[in-house]
């Protein structure tokens, strides 16, 4: 895999795959987070200047970025090969490719854990100068964290006990399945470091996404009070 692929591997048939790609509402289930923009951004990504093959493998996007569908014995090899952003997007290209990382595996999420659900989503994200990674102010010791697929149990420096599976893990992101984080099954937590952007980040970032399921009101904003006061606390500028 090329250094501007990502990839992902899918407990579901092509077919699946290329719906949670094309319809709208299926899109919103993995796409980004909630938020007032979620509809155009979605209208404007995968329906503005696209382009898809007659065999429903190929989704060919705006910028030169293409999603592969692979047919497996298994499932499904979803791979994004990222094309170069240009004008006023030209800057956050690396944010980009950090972006798409993490929201195939949140469409592999959806897919495999909650194909008929619908998500309801935190999102925090902030600035600091602090040296410390998110990690350490997390109060989680990466070195120790099980592998994908493995069960894991972590008490965060916020309080918050979680327990799950880790996800999926590179160098700056973290996913863990949540089992607190739907009323039945699991939800996702995503973690993610952001290095300093010229021009647009002047300190190192860190964004928090949970996708939840089926919660009532009280312990979804319980989750939301508890990454924004760690928000607050640790990355406070932006």
């Amino acid at each position: 895999m090329g250094n501007n692929e990502l990839s992902v591997h899918i407990n579901a048939d092509a077919e699946q795959v290329w719906r949670m790609l094309r319809e709208p509402a299926r899109i919103a289930q993995w796409h980004g987070w909630e938020s007032d923009s979620l509809s155009d951004e979605i209208a404007e990504i995968y329906y503005a200047k696209v382009s898809e093959s007659t065999d429903h493998l190929t989704l060919h996007l705006e910028m030169g970025d293409v999603f592969t569908l692979t047919p497996m014995a298994d499932g499904t090899v979803l791979t994004m090969t990222r094309g170069k952003a240009t004008g006023q997007w030209a800057a956050y290209d690396s944010d980009i490719t950090a972006g798409w990382a993490i929201f195939i595996q949140q469409l592999r999420f959806a897919l495999e854990r909650h194909p008929h659900g619908t998500r309801r989503t935190i999102f925090a994200d902030g600035m600091t100068a602090s040296s410390r990674s998110l990690w350490e102010a997390l109060g989680i010791d990466t070195g120790w964290l099980p592998e994908s697929g493995e069960d894991y149990e972590l008490t965060l420096s916020t309080g918050a006990e979680l327990q799950g599976k880790v996800w999926y893990r590179s160098e700056t992101q973290l996913g863990l399945t949540v089992h607190g984080y739907a009323e039945r099954g699991d939800g996702l937590l995503v973690l993610a470091e952001q290095a300093p952007l010229a021009g647009i980040r002047p300190a190192k970032g860190a964004q928090v996404i949970a996708s939840t399921y089926d919660l009532g009101a009280a312990a979804l904003e319980e989750i939301s009070e508890q990454w924004d006061a760690f928000m607050e606390q640790n990355f406070p500028e932006g």
